[in-house]
């Protein structure tokens, strides 16, 4: 109904932007992220969403295409609210919730206000195929998720790859390794944890 919003940003506050456009002030509710992007502009674009339930009719509004689409992946989860989408996507970004589906890593999802085990398990569940299919996760992406490109990490995460594994298990055995290591042990940790 409502693609986007472009205008003067009018007012912002945790989790909500206000955008006037044409007279008329929209106010959308929005994540931290967006607002970290938005708020020192004077002229915003938000992507929107508009939310509409018995009672209410909400409007929601990022900063980019990637992020509302998260939100709206996250939303057709059975369980998985607008407020809980944007608690998610307030501590993450998409490439990190699409790494952390794809990798299976319920645990990182729990950390957002309001997400609990169940809820986190069931998003990891319902979306890894999804997420497979449309976000098309590459080595690249993981590498820049994890590390600065062109360091130990990246090598290793490219040997565990040349070695059959997918690109989001790689990233998910070396997530918790020492950056400073050799390349050798840093593979060495990887498989330990693929195994």
């Amino acid at each position: 109904m409502i693609y986007s919003l472009k205008g003067e940003l009018t007012h912002w506050e945790q989790g909500l932007a206000v955008v006037e456009c044409g007279g008329v002030g929209y106010a959308c509710r929005t994540t931290m992220n967006t607002l970290a992007k938005i708020r020192d502009l004077d002229e915003v674009k938000l992507y929107t969403y508009l939310h509409v339930t018995e009672n209410s009719l909400d409007l929601f509004g990022f900063a980019d295409n990637a992020e509302l689409a998260s939100f709206k992946q996250l939303i057709s989860v059975s369980g998985v609210g607008p407020k809980a989408a944007l608690s998610i996507l307030s501590d993450i970004t998409p490439s990190k919730l699409a790494l952390c589906i794809a990798s299976g890593d319920s645990k990182t999802l729990t950390k957002s206000p309001g997400i609990g085990t169940k809820i986190a398990q069931r998003i990891v569940l319902e979306l890894k195929d999804k997420v497979a299919k449309e976000q098309k996760i590459n080595s690249v992406d993981l590498q820049s998720t994890i590390m600065p490109v062109g360091n130990n990490i990246s090598e290793a995460l490219t040997a565990l790859q040349t070695l059959g594994f997918n690109p989001a298990q790689c990233a998910s055995a070396l997530s918790g390794a020492d950056p400073d290591s050799s390349v050798e042990d840093l593979i060495k940790f990887g498989l330990k944890n693929l195994a």
